[in-house]
């Protein structure tokens, strides 16, 4: 085993190169995790979301990562930002971890710690927003936080605003002595104030309500979900935003970072732009995003739920937007514009798709009334 003094020394090498903490554990599968993904998974919870559930055997054995790992260096890096004010016009937002690409600045802080690890003669493989590895566990045993009850890992007086990753390698370290104890107690703010319930026990998350994964998601946005989704175009923070911990972090005046001026446009999204460029222009734009197949229209799925729920603010260029997507070459948007114009109290326009034969579009069409979570 290696000294403890060489575990300082990689700590603060990447703590100089970004990392806002740095743990290590053994490299031992995650055997209750991986039963719990199982679990999960033949529950349905996963809503059909591969990542570490494609494999829950392969995701919660470093080993398989790295032949003969024996320890993981498991790294956060905070994304903290304050909220910019909303323009004016039609909007729509996205959540904190998508303002910037958080995950290439941890593997810069992550790949210069495997630097000097493979300087030495140790194999590295660094793993991050990887399939491969389990990382909010890796993050636990690495003795960095504790699981909130929406299943983010929270760092002592600093919350849960982190992106995680881990470096697998076959050098003997020292690992964390214990976890870190649990510091939600009986709260359940983010269990009751979740939009749609998705945190559907404590620490279990139902994938198929959950508005992060449903903007992600193929085929049409489930129509339970539609007015919950507000002003959203990607991503949700609902359940950190309410989080007390965080709530105290962001009052304390900590942050990761502020955006400079006129950068608001990483947070907000003009729908008009979004909703008439072309496929090259929002994947130019969004493309680090994850969108389903490299589909630009699951962008444009999502804007017109939004527009559904703000587009009454801005009547005139609402109404365009509707009739153009009626028209649209695309049934899944067609079907999306046939809610977003009876939302909007446009139902003459529906008469454009009346006579439509597709499935989708008559689904909508005969569609019911209905009362939203």
């Amino acid at each position: 085993m290696l000294p403890d003094s060489y575990v300082e020394d990689l700590v603060e090498v990447g703590k100089a190169n970004g990392l806002d903490a740095v743990g290590v554990a053994r490299a031992e599968p995650f055997v209750s995790t991986q039963n719990d993904l199982e679990e999960r998974k033949a529950q349905g919870l996963h809503g059909g979301m591969q990542f570490t559930y494609r494999n829950p055997a392969r995701s919660t054995d470093p080993t398989r990562a790295l032949v003969g790992a024996k320890s993981l260096i498991v790294a956060a890096r905070g994304y903290l930002e304050t909220v910019p004010d909303s323009p004016t016009g039609l909007h729509a937002r996205s959540a904190r971890y998508v303002w910037d690409d958080h995950y290439a600045k941890l593997r810069n802080g992550l790949d210069a710690i495997a630097e000097v690890l493979r300087a030495q003669g140790w194999s590295t493989r660094v793993l991050v927003d990887d399939n491969a590895l389990v990382d909010r566990e890796a993050a636990y045993r690495a003795g960095l936080g504790w699981y909130g009850k929406n299943t983010n890992l929270l760092l002592p007086g600093q919350g849960s605003w982190f992106v995680l990753g881990s470096l697998v390698t076959d050098a003997p370290l020292p690992a964390a002595a214990e976890p870190v104890a649990d510091g939600c107690a009986s709260c359940t703010r983010c269990i009751d104030e979740c939009p749609t319930n998705a945190i559907v026990a404590p620490g279990v998350v139902d994938a198929r309500r959950c508005l992060a994964w449903l903007v992600q998601d193929t085929g049409i946005f489930p129509v339970e979900f539609r007015r919950p989704l507000a002003d959203r175009l990607y991503g949700c923070d609902d359940c950190q935003e309410v989080c007390p911990p965080n709530r105290l972090v962001e009052r304390s005046g900590l942050r990761h970072g502020d955006l400079a001026e006129g950068e608001s446009s990483r947070v907000w999204f003009d729908l008009v732009q979004v909703l008439t460029c072309d496929d090259a222009t929002l994947l130019d734009t969004y493309g680090r995003w994850y969108i389903p197949r490299r589909d630009p229209d699951y962008l444009r799925r999502n804007a017109l739920v939004v527009l559904a729920n703000i587009g009454s603010r801005h009547a005139d260029q609402a109404r365009d937007l509707t009739e153009m997507y009626l028209r649209s070459a695309n049934p899944m948007l067609r079907a999306h514009a046939v809610w977003t114009a009876r939302e909007l109290g446009l139902d003459d326009l529906v008469d454009l798709v009346s006579d439509d034969t597709d499935e989708l579009v008559r689904e909508e069409l005969d569609r019911p009334d209905f009362v939203a979570v």
